[in-house]
């Protein structure tokens, strides 16, 4: 087995970088996107945080506002407390401080600082996140932010990073698993055949060179997570399937022809799955865009395993 240097996603690096500032002895503010209306560039709960030096991390507009709210962090910083800045399109000014998409978005600026939002909770959302739970935070309408959902206060619902599982160290998996790494998936690729699972075909991943079944087990698939069977050969994808699909799993695929998926499900119901667990397979996996090569037939199942993350199948 052979661990790549990952970085984690998007939210991993956030709060490693708010923490190593804390540490260092910097003022450090977060600001969060509250609201949003229209066709805001980034979605609710989204961060940004902010260093004494104007340093940051993170985005909450894209890039449209993200000048003024740094202004604001810095004050916050220096005076402690929290504001509620709101921006929508400006007309004239919209490449100053507003919106040029059109959208509107309504931002919460905290210190970090245990008055506002502890140091703690950083922590707090990191081990939630890496245990495979979800962690709610309420922030009430002093701008006081704790864990625990309050009526009437702002949630932040922290859900743990995203994982993709790849059965088979094959081709379309050299494609699959960098896309799914700029899609912000932890990416490990489960292969017991030495020839195909070499690290060094892998850069962006992590290789498992165990059996399906048992590197499952260890792997744990949470409702953040996705499992992609790719050789064909039922003695690695039947077991990957047979424990994928009654967990958790948001997004569970098998590639082969039609043929091969109704074989399949035959071969899955005798071995004990319910019809509503069968049913949950998505094959042959991907979207159906005409896929022709390795990298196209990559591009389809990222695609649909993007569409079942976001609730459009």
């Amino acid at each position: 087995m052979a661990d790549a240097r990952l970085a984690g996603d998007e939210l991993d690096r956030l709060l490693a970088a708010a923490r190593d500032w804390l540490t260092e002895g910097h003022g450090v503010a977060i600001a969060t996107v509250a609201e949003t209306w229209g066709s805001a560039p980034r979605r609710a709960g989204s961060h940004l945080v902010v260093r004494d030096d104007g340093l940051f991390e993170g985005s909450v507009s894209g890039g449209c506002v993200e000048g003024d709210v740094i202004a604001n962090a810095l004050e916050l910083i220096a005076e402690g407390g929290f504001r509620r800045l709101e921006y929508g399109v400006a007309d004239a000014t919209a490449w100053e401080v507003g919106l040029a998409c059109g959208g509107r978005i309504a931002i919460l600026v905290q210190a970090i600082h245990p008055d506002w939002f502890p140091p703690a909770l950083l922590e707090e959302i990191s081990d939630a996140r890496r245990d495979g739970r979800t962690l709610a935070l309420s922030t009430d309408d002093a701008g006081r932010t704790r864990i625990g959902e309050a009526e009437g206060a702002f949630i932040n619902r922290y859900t743990p990073p995203l994982r993709l599982a790849i059965i088979g160290a094959v081709h379309i998996a050299q494609a699959l698993a960098p896309m799914a790494r700029q899609l912000g998936y932890a990416v490990t690729i489960i292969d017991p055949r030495g020839m195909f699972a070499a690290a060094a075909r892998f850069e962006d991943a992590t290789v498992n060179d165990r059996w399906p079944d048992e590197a499952l087990a260890e792997w744990q698939p949470n409702a953040a997570s996705a499992v992609v069977t790719l050789t064909h050969d039922p003695k690695l994808d039947d077991p990957a399937l047979l424990a994928a699909l009654p967990s958790p799993a948001f997004y569970v695929a098998a590639l082969g022809s039609r043929r091969t998926q109704a074989a399949r499900v035959e071969r899955l119901a005798a071995a004990g799955l319910t019809q509503d667990q069968i049913a949950r397979l998505h094959g042959p996996a991907g979207l159906d865009l005409g896929a022709a090569n390795p990298s196209e037939i990559a591009l389809s199942i990222a695609a649909q395993m993007t569409a079942a993350w976001r609730g459009r199948l």
